[in-house]
């Protein structure tokens, strides 16, 4: 896979499988590999397999972002297919939808402090496109619980996995302000799913 027209140069996502892959690879037996349709983690029990996330074609976001559920992931659920996580596409309706966020505020808290490593936007993602052509979605109150996700982890540190990537990140992208420094400015949060 190589970056397309749109992704070439400093936002790269083969730069993001690079040091994933440079840091886990090896320790944890896991790939970071883009290209797929749909992103999706596929564990192994083969011992001379690696585990494989996957993210969506060449999407720096993507990669940002199932790289964050792969760090939050506890041991159980690194060896689930998707981490055990049930997902239901853009029909969900207000009760799905609430559940949906609730499981999703960490993820896209820990994607918005990797974007911010790399100096890269972060738009948060409702993932839901029928709720948002109806107008029903509250985008405010799930901006908040992302936000309050990040504020918590500003305090008490990121876990091991996550931390290990975003000081790689940082090198990797000549990042000065750190985690404790950065102010809380999302772009505009998104119904649909994430395109790049």
């Amino acid at each position: 896979m190589s970056c397309s027209r749109v992704n070439q140069g400093v936002f790269c996502a083969l730069r993001l499988e690079r040091v994933f892959n440079e840091n886990f690879a090896m320790s944890w037996r896991t790939r970071l590999q883009g290209g797929a349709d749909e992103p999706f983690y596929q564990p192994t029990t083969d011992t001379l397999v690696d585990h494989i996330l996957y993210y969506r074609h060449d999407f720096f976001a993507s990669a940002l972002h199932e790289v964050a559920h792969w760090c939050i992931a506890g041991e159980e659920r690194r060896l689930q297919p998707d981490f055990g996580y049930w997902y239901t596409p853009d029909d969900r309706d207000q009760r799905q939808q609430r559940a949906f966020e609730k499981v999703e505020s960490k993820p896209q808290a820990l994607e918005w402090i990797f974007s911010s490593a790399c100096g890269y936007p972060f738009q948060p993602s409702a993932d839901n496109i029928d709720l948002d052509a109806r107008g029903v979605l509250d985008y405010e109150q799930f901006r908040q619980c992302v936000a309050q996700e990040v504020r918590a982890w500003q305090l008490r540190g990121l876990p091991q996995r996550a931390a290990v990537f975003y000081w790689a990140l940082r090198r990797e992208f000549r990042s000065v302000a750190s985690l404790s420094e950065w102010q809380l400015e999302p772009g505009p949060l998104r119904g649909g799913a994430p395109q790049e």
